[in-house]
């Protein structure tokens, strides 16, 4: 029996802010496969926080936040729904497996599409024009919703258009602002897509050698396996796409077009989820079950001493070849303006971290294949909030006046 833990309540304890276990989700019987919140509609009558979570056991479950109570179940699916997206100015939500079904708040099928595929629908975002986009297989698929009305009681799912520029199966996509979105795929393709006109912005396809040198290209590719070329996450903020590439981290500059900085073994294992934190700051998780936060720099001027290459060098150990290493260095630094800095290295997850989420006021939240969700607390902040909180007391108390 899978059991899900999650905090919730309108009020800013629980989960976040002490690591108490609020409640437990106890229903689906596989693993979790997607969730999502239901925001409360301005004309609803119920007021409680709502979430939809789906699974391999091929339902999707509504429960009520504040009670834990499972309020509704949809158990018609004939495939698993891999991802979940909630329109709310059209107050219906979606699900994606191998086809793509609408519903109402009150779990009632509105439409569906005939049979996609047998990979089915692996990510999904809403763009303008009651439109959004689905990942099938190496397509994108533009569908548009036709809302019920007077004189089409029913409601419609129309595709428009299949944009067919990757090469292989999209495994992330994302909004990134108002006039675009971005996918990736098993093969390392990012694209960046107009909004609006569906076409083309920009796209990477070798991630992992942003250098032009053919000999090292063809180096790198000797030892990568299919799979650390992957594209498994994404996050964005107002200049750059963070990107998970098998074991690395790389920064795409959308004004750019280009990469700017990049850390080719952030982890020994491939990198499953990548958040965006404040002053410029990246988290990440890997299947090695560590946890990292990473610093965007801007690189300072040329050293002297050549930059030295491969994974142990990154640490500090290791000799290097001054006289080899020059090329590698004035190609690297002509290819990134930015580097990543390791600055925080979480430990204390057995197996792989699948996720996390980032609470700014309260913390981070890690859950793993090892069972465990842990709490992480900024140490410095959780101090001086401490510290703050000793004073307040000797005030009201009236010691802070007393001389010694």
């Amino acid at each position: 029996m899978l059991r899900w833990l999650i905090g919730g309540g309108r009020e800013p304890q629980g989960l976040a802010e002490t690591g108490e276990k609020l409640l437990e989700l106890n229903g689906h019987t596989q693993k979790i496969t997607a969730i999502i919140t239901l925001p409360c509609l301005e004309t609803c009558e119920e007021k409680n926080q709502q979430i939809l979570t789906a699974s391999a056991d091929r339902t999707v479950i509504k429960w009520d936040c504040d009670t834990g109570r499972q309020v509704q179940k949809v158990s018609s699916f004939q495939s698993t729904v891999k991802c979940l997206a909630v329109l709310q100015r059209l107050g219906v939500w979606l699900s994606g497996g191998n086809d793509l079904c609408v519903w109402n708040r009150k779990l009632d099928l509105l439409c569906k599409t005939s049979h996609l595929s047998d990979t089915g629908v692996s990510a999904l975002i809403e763009i303008p024009k009651n439109c959004v986009v689905a990942a099938v297989g190496k397509e994108l698929i533009i569908f548009r919703l036709v809302a019920a009305t007077e004189g089409s009681p029913g409601w419609d799912i129309l595709e428009v258009k299949r944009l067919l520029d990757h090469q292989d199966n999209i495994l992330s996509l994302v909004n990134v602002n108002d006039v675009s979105f971005v996918s990736g795929s098993h093969v390392g393709e990012l694209i960046v897509w107009d909004t609006l006109g569906w076409t083309v912005q920009a796209c990477e396809r070798n991630f992992w050698d942003p250098s032009p040198q053919l000999d090292a290209q063809r180096e790198i590719k000797l030892c990568q396996k299919p799979n650390d070329v992957s594209i498994h996450h994404l996050t964005w903020d107002e200049e750059n796409v963070f990107v998970a590439v098998g074991r690395g981290l790389y920064v795409y500059n959308l004004q750019m077009k280009r990469v700017i900085a990049c850390q080719k073994t952030a982890h020994d294992s491939s990198v499953l989820h990548v958040a965006r934190l404040p002053n410029r700051q990246v988290i990440s998780c890997s299947e090695d079950g560590s946890v990292r936060i990473w610093e965007l720099r801007e690189k300072q001027q040329l050293s002297v001493e050549p930059v030295p290459t491969g994974f142990f060098n990154m640490w500090g150990f290791g000799r290097v070849n001054k006289q080899a290493s020059h090329p590698v260095k004035k190609q690297q630094e002509n290819a990134t303006s930015c580097s990543l800095e390791l600055i925080g290295d979480l430990i204390g997850h057995s197996s792989s971290v699948e996720m996390f989420l980032y609470f700014e006021d309260h913390g981070l939240v890690t859950c793993s294949a090892d069972h465990l969700i842990i709490l992480w607390k900024n140490g410095e902040r959780e101090s001086g909030l401490r510290s703050l909180k000793l004073f307040q007391k000797l005030e009201e108390n009236g010691d802070l006046y007393l001389s010694v």
